[in-house]
């Protein structure tokens, strides 16, 4: 197929969404189940597996052992949130390629998910490759101008940082088929969207930026939103404004002083605008391969009317 229509793959989350309620509210009752398993998995969480999470969220840069044995310590919490993500993903996948399979709200935990998460593992050591290589390759680049000319390398230090950036996105977008493409054909593949993006870049860079754009504007308006409400709320009940920090940042010295009433309704808000932000991200791929690549061989995605 020759294109697709960016608008259109932007805003195909917001259109799944509106036309399966049901399975969208399965969708949030489901991210609600997750936050409050997180909830009960950081409580519990031995200190060892509390070692590994705390040095990868650190504000610091991490030497490759580091980062490996903080990988290692850390791989439970770290297999439960991609299983979490694939089964998201999967699902708003499911709704728009097999359509009919709409047992549990399009939720599952089989093949297709385990797939995912074992792309995602072979994305991270893509991406961290990438990273490390445009690094270096940019870093001896900047050496050397540094040898002949330190002023001009000074000035080329930020432009330099830039273009590493824009390298690995630019890769990144063109790789960013290869879940669907994965799921959709059932087999891990990953080069294929290299291929179907040829020549489409701008404008699943577009899909991509207009989804993210319209996501976060929704998210700070329902933020400003319940803040609000909220700020009300403990007002009229006595409290004062700098109560509303319990919500978003809980005592968590046990579980029960943790789980307040304004954290629940803020997790419900949450997963409602998370089951939404994960239709939003997941579906302009979804929509961009359907129509660069038609449907995978003898699974065709819909019924075709017959010719005449």
């Amino acid at each position: 197929m020759s294109g697709f229509s960016a608008s259109e793959a932007a805003l195909e989350g917001f259109r799944i969404t509106r036309e399966n309620p049901r399975a969208f509210a399965t969708w949030a009752g489901a991210s609600f189940l997750f936050s409050v398993l997180t909830i009960v998995i950081d409580a519990i969480m031995p200190a060892g597996i509390r070692h590994g999470v705390e040095t990868l969220n650190a504000d610091q840069t991490l030497t490759p052992a580091q980062l490996g044995d903080a990988l290692i310590l850390s791989a439970p919490v770290l297999i439960f949130f991609l299983a979490m993500l694939s089964i998201t993903a999967a699902a708003v996948y499911r709704l728009i390629f097999r359509h009919d399979d709409a047992r549990f709200g399009y939720l599952r935990l089989g093949a297709d998910e385990l797939r995912l998460m074992g792309l995602a593992v072979i994305g991270f050591g893509i991406t961290v490759g990438l990273v490390v290589g445009v690094s270096m390759v940019i870093g001896i680049a900047l050496a050397l101008v540094t040898i002949a000319a330190p002023a001009v390398a000074e000035t080329l230090r930020w432009p330099a940082a830039l273009l590493s950036l824009a390298i690995v996105g630019a890769v990144l977008v063109r790789l960013s088929l290869a879940p669907i493409a994965t799921f959709a054909e059932r087999r891990i593949t990953v080069f294929e969207s290299w291929n179907l993006t040829r020549g489409h870049f701008w404008p699943l860079l577009g899909a991509y930026s207009l989804a993210l754009a319209c996501i976060v504007v929704i998210g700070v308006l329902i933020l400003v939103v319940f803040t609000g409400i909220a700020g009300v709320a403990v007002l009229a009940t006595g409290g004062k404004l700098e109560d509303l920090r319990t919500i978003f940042a809980p005592d968590q010295s046990s579980l029960r002083s943790y789980l307040s009433v304004g954290l629940i309704a803020y997790m419900i808000v949450s997963s409602i605008f998370s089951a939404l932000w994960y239709a939003v991200i997941a579906a302009p791929g979804a929509v961009a391969y359907q129509q660069l690549h038609g449907a995978p061989p003898s699974r065709p995605l819909t019924v075709q009317p017959e010719a005449g």
